[in-house]
């Protein structure tokens, strides 16, 4: 009798469950894949390295770098309006906001990677110019610029970037590639030469790991 009712209530009521169970989960899992929180493993990253110690976040802009001068004749636009990684075969639209707060600059993110407002522009013959740019690694991105700076950890020397403003094209030989923590970048703005730092970010104010590259100007050409 016992055995009789387990097979004729029990088991039916606890498979109807089970069934309930894995339909719940499955539309649980696609909601998240559809709203980008299932990850997924980023590329092979880089070994860190030591950089600068400063105690500020990722805004701090202090040490000088030593490098050869490449002139410049200051008389084209001095803001770059898009940036193209030549080893990843992206290119992304560079905004200039004014604004240093970490709302206004955490905004200008959502449109494109950011020229920080205290570092150089294209004009400026002994400047680094910084430029921050989302990275995310999750398989659903809507907002691709979410991903402006995915993989530039995997860049290496002589790898090319290229800035161009409104009339003229500024070629970058990538010479240094690292990772450190935001609590331990220290970011020049000026430098020996025509400099550029590219650093991931995934908000102005976080303090997770950035991948840091850094690069110096070897041409330019009118467009």
């Amino acid at each position: 009798m016992k055995f009789s009712y387990f097979f004729n209530q029990i088991l039916p009521s606890a498979s109807a469950f089970l069934g309930v169970f894995f339909i719940v989960m499955m539309i649980g899992y696609g909601f998240l894949y559809f709203i980008d929180f299932v990850p997924e493993a980023p590329e092979d990253e880089v070994k860190s390295e030591e950089t600068v110690i400063n105690e500020n976040d990722e805004t701090s802009l202090t040490k000088e770098v030593e490098e050869t001068p490449v002139l410049l004749d200051n008389n084209g636009s001095a803001q770059p309006i898009s940036i193209t990684l030549g080893s990843l075969d992206r290119t992304v639209s560079v905004l200039n906001p004014t604004s240093r707060s970490i709302p206004d600059l955490d905004a200008a993110l959502l449109k494109g990677v950011v020229r920080h407002p205290d570092s150089a522009d294209l004009n400026d013959q002994n400047g680094n110019m910084l430029i921050l740019g989302h990275s995310s690694y999750l398989n659903n991105v809507f907002n691709k610029n979410y991903q402006a700076f995915n993989g530039i950890q995997n860049m290496t020397w002589g790898d090319t970037i290229t800035l161009k403003s409104a009339d003229t094209e500024y070629t970058y030989r990538v010479d240094k590639v690292y990772q450190a923590k935001a609590s331990a970048v220290s970011i020049p703005t000026t430098s020996n030469g025509a400099r550029l730092t590219l650093a991931t970010c995934n908000t102005f104010g976080a303090k997770e790991d950035r991948f840091i590259v850094e690069a110096v100007l070897v041409s330019k050409k009118a467009l």
